[in-house]
């Protein structure tokens, strides 16, 4: 694993027509990869848990860019929080973005989505225009959410949820049985719908890790 030396970490700004959304880049010499998070309802670019996988990912050659799907003053509308369809525009404006930018426009592009975030990916994944999201990584999701879109994902995808979330579990299945691209399903005994528990979101760091660099190099 890489250490932290020479990561360059920089505030960016993705804009989409007026809106301008606040995002934290991080890469580290030589990423073989970038991976873009999108997160669930009531969280931020700044989530704890989504700030521990990125650095588990920077360690092992990765890039990561944490970004607000929405600004400010669209939180307060609870409906824009689960509008999956735009928070999945959000995030192909994102990964336009990337690709534009000297520093990354060479990159393999991944999803890493918690929450929402994670139906919002998948479904950004089948919006994409250049049809190049190398992987997806799904933590605590209810993918259901992504409707019809789930047919039409081709990316390589790992689906993570707690062993004691037992409804969502349920769902992740009937998510899996309705996507045809290459498709894992791994539950993390304990785990609560958060991964709150011990060791736990470090199980989901080292799975992300290892999926991404299988599957963006």
């Amino acid at each position: 694993m890489l250490s932290m030396a020479g990561l360059e970490q920089k505030d960016v700004e993705v804009r989409m027509g007026s809106v301008a959304l606040r995002g934290d880049l991080r890469l580290p010499p030589s990423a073989g990869g970038i991976v873009l998070f999108a997160h669930g309802s009531g969280s931020s670019r700044r989530s704890p848990r989504n700030v521990q996988v990125a650095e588990v990912l920077n360690r092992a050659g990765l890039g990561t860019l944490l970004f607000d799907l929405l600004t400010k003053e669209e939180e307060a509308d609870r409906g824009n929080v689960f509008d999956v369809g735009l928070l999945a525009e959000r995030l192909v404006a994102a990964t336009e973005w990337v690709r534009s930018d000297q520093a990354t426009a060479a990159l393999p592009v991944g999803y890493f989505g918690a929450s929402t975030g994670a139906a919002a990916a998948l479904a950004a994944s089948v919006l994409d225009r250049r049809d190049r999201i190398g992987a997806i990584v799904s933590r605590g999701d209810r993918p259901d959410l992504a409707g019809d879109a789930l047919g039409g994902v081709r990316a390589p995808t790992l689906l993570i949820v707690g062993g004691e979330d037992r409804d969502v579990l349920e769902l992740n299945e009937q998510a899996r049985r309705s996507m045809t691209c290459p498709t894992e399903l791994v539950v993390v005994p304990g785990a609560t719908h958060l991964f709150e528990e011990p060791g736990t979101l470090d199980r989901v760091a080292a799975l992300a890790r290892d999926w991404f660099l299988s599957h963006l190099r």
